[in-house]
């Protein structure tokens, strides 16, 4: 395939990413429109949004395009590029089981860094539905005032649940407001141990808490 086939082969594929839509389709974090090429793509989209050690992150990337180019890689590029917490770019690529090393070679001849997401790991554990249920909230912004209220409570008393969290709302709908300052790292929940329940413990989100 010479470069330029291969070329229009890629903006085909991300046409074609952009013109689906999967719920939820609010995102918090992507720096560039939301386009997703399946319903498994979208969920590792989920889970980069409520991942604490992933600044931002972006659909699509085209920064290796040269490089699958120069090796006249067939397959799809890769869904994402997340940046991370630490300062390090990288490239993901969702799979349904494995994925071919040679795009992870690729990435490396380059001096990037990639890794595949298989759909086990992403449909693991309660992590991915908690995610897709704040998520139907980030469109919303909680006021200043249920804010400061949520706030200055669990400065005093160290932690809440979800449920005491919710009477104290006054301006907006209390699940929306919750799950903002969730998404928006204000507070935060463990989105591992369970489902989100009304006594989930909420906390003040700590950026160095694991420093």
């Amino acid at each position: 395939m010479n470069p330029s086939d291969q070329t229009g082969q890629e903006t085909r594929e991300r046409f074609r990413a952009s013109s689906e839509r999967y719920r939820p389709f609010g995102t918090v974090r992507c720096s560039n429109p939301s386009y997703f090429r399946s319903q498994l793509a979208r969920d590792v989209g989920c889970l980069l949004d409520v991942d604490d050690d992933v600044l931002g992150w972006c659909c699509r990337p085209y920064g290796m395009d040269g490089l699958m180019r120069e090796r006249s890689w067939k397959g799809p590029p890769p869904d994402f590029m997340a940046t991370y917490r630490r300062g390090n770019d990288v490239y993901i690529s969702v799979v349904e089981e494995e994925g071919d090393p040679e795009l992870t070679e690729i990435a490396a001849c380059g001096r990037l860094s990639h890794q595949f997401v298989s759909r086990a790991a992403i449909l693991s554990g309660h992590r991915l539905q908690n995610a897709k249920d704040l998520l139907r909230y980030a469109n919303y912004r909680c006021p200043l005032g249920d804010r400061m209220r949520i706030m200055t409570a669990l400065e005093q008393e160290g932690s809440a649940t979800v449920g005491e969290c919710m009477a104290a709302f006054r301006e907006v709908n209390p699940m929306a407001g919750l799950s903002s300052l969730i998404l928006h790292r204000f507070v935060t929940i463990d989105l591992d141990a369970e489902l989100i329940a009304p006594h989930t413990v909420v906390k003040i989100f700590r950026s160095d808490r694991n420093a």
